[in-house]
């Protein structure tokens, strides 16, 4: 069982060393880094600016046809 497992940890080496000899060679594509998260959306409508403006323009003038 252990020379099954030297066996094992010899191949990957081997081969994480050989895929290291690839990229800096620039064959293949160096690993990237995820991209970053965007900013998270707004959840509730108390959180936008725009719609508690609209909706004290509404509260304001009721007369509004646009208000409905």
């Amino acid at each position: 069982m252990l020379k099954f497992l030297l066996v094992v940890a010899l191949f990957a080496l081997a081969t994480y060393l050989v895929i290291r000899l690839i990229q800096r060679r620039g064959v293949l594509p160096p690993m990237q880094r995820p991209a970053p998260r965007p900013k998270p959306r707004m959840v509730a409508p108390d959180d936008d600016d725009d719609f508690l403006r609209d909706l004290d323009r509404k509260r304001r003038h009721p007369e509004d046809p646009d208000s409905t």
